[in-house]
């Protein structure tokens, strides 16, 4: 755990998806919809963005913190194109992004924090690892879940929840927020310690 002086707060959020309707409320687009949570929660509308390659807004939180959201329309496998985009533009440092994430390894219900790490087979990491060139960035993944066995992989990722996971979806959504919004305020380390162990309970 670093001391407060070295703490790392966030300055752009990235939610990760795919941008046609098809793909909306699908699993892979759990990224886009934790922002939208987010624009909606601290009244910054998404707006498209042609030099980003993306839906953008930036404003100030109600805790005060200056922040920008963004969702990239470049699809899943080119997301560091509208990253690199953002970050060059104003001048971001890598660590000072955080980037929001659908997990298979995680279950539904469940969130991680880290500060750093591979792609993990994730298109839309590796593609943002390629292009700011660094693996040391903090992201936020959120639970998917494995197939059951009855889906490929693929078709899983890019199916629905079920209607019985949807209330967990929608928890996990609300503790992202309060976990992302502590990070802005004490640091991603005090988030990490606080909603790493988050869990809600499918039953």
């Amino acid at each position: 755990m670093t001391s407060d002086s070295t703490a790392l707060f966030p300055e752009l959020i990235i939610g990760l998806g795919n941008p046609e309707p098809k793909y909306d409320r699908t699993r892979h687009n759990i990224g886009f919809a934790a922002v939208d949570e987010l624009a909606k929660t601290w009244q910054m509308p998404l707006q498209e963005n042609k030099r980003f390659q993306g839906l953008f807004a930036e404003g100030v939180t109600p805790g005060g913190a200056k922040i920008r959201l963004l969702k990239p329309l470049t699809y899943m496998n080119r997301s560091g194109q509208s990253v690199r985009a953002v970050t060059d533009w104003y001048k971001i440092q890598a660590q000072s992004v955080l980037v929001i994430y659908d997990d298979l390894d995680l279950p539904v219900g469940r969130l991680r924090i880290r500060l750093s790490g591979s792609a993990g087979g994730h298109n839309g990491m590796k593609s943002i690892i390629a292009h700011l060139g660094v693996k040391d960035f903090p992201r936020l993944r959120i639970g998917i879940g494995k197939s059951d066995g009855k889906k490929t992989t693929i078709n899983h990722v890019l199916g629905k929840f079920a209607p019985q996971e949807i209330p967990a979806i929608e928890e996990v959504l609300y503790a992202g927020i309060k976990a992302i919004e502590l990070s802005l305020k004490e640091g991603v380390e005090k988030s990490m310690s606080r909603y790493n162990g988050f869990s809600v309970n499918l039953e």
